[in-house]
């Protein structure tokens, strides 16, 4: 079973995160912004892996950038070491929104996002980042930043379910890196 249980504790946040990635869509968010805890169980929904997050935090910026840590952490540990399909896009349309999310699992962190909204911009940042994966989120259309925020963790959690898909054997031209150490 491909799941992880991560903590974070600092002086600003405390954040429990348990992530089951072969599960049903089901998410268990507390914490106290509700566009976060909203945006979570969306990402959950049509990623198709269960949550569990419980999160508290000073302010709503380290709130949400520690949240997205944690669940970057998550999703890597998760993963472990068995290969998996890697890259996947998805294009979401909501109302007056339409978002496509690009991303590749490779370990190589690398982002280009548009997002109107700088909080949820820095929690997309925040979890590629910890993930160690590329991300690429682009607005073709949008006036609602609501609309865009949520069509684009709509298409995060198709593009992650497509790329998290487990295969035979690596998917690459290069062999596994060796890593040396002096």
């Amino acid at each position: 079973m491909r799941q992880a249980d991560v903590q974070r504790k600092t002086r600003e946040t405390d954040v429990d995160l348990v992530l089951a990635l072969d599960g049903d869509g089901n998410a268990r968010v507390d914490c106290d912004d509700q566009f976060l805890r909203h945006m979570l169980e969306t990402l959950a929904k049509y990623g198709s892996m269960d949550l569990g997050v419980a999160a508290t935090g000073d302010n709503d910026h380290h709130l949400i950038e520690d949240v997205a840590i944690v669940l970057g952490l998550g999703l890597r540990k998760a993963m472990g070491d068995a290969p998996v399909s890697r890259i996947a896009s998805s294009i979401v349309p909501m109302d007056d929104a339409l978002v496509m999310v690009s991303l590749d699992l490779i370990d190589r962190p690398y982002v280009d996002i548009e997002c109107p909204d700088q909080l949820f911009h820095h929690f997309l940042r925040s979890l590629a980042m910890s993930a160690s994966f590329t991300l690429h989120v682009t607005v073709m259309r949008g006036m609602d930043d609501h609309h865009i925020v949520e069509a684009t963790f709509k298409a995060l959690g198709l593009a992650l379910k497509d790329a998290l898909r487990p295969r035979g054997e690596l998917l690459s031209t290069k062999d596994e890196p060796e890593i040396r150490s002096a």
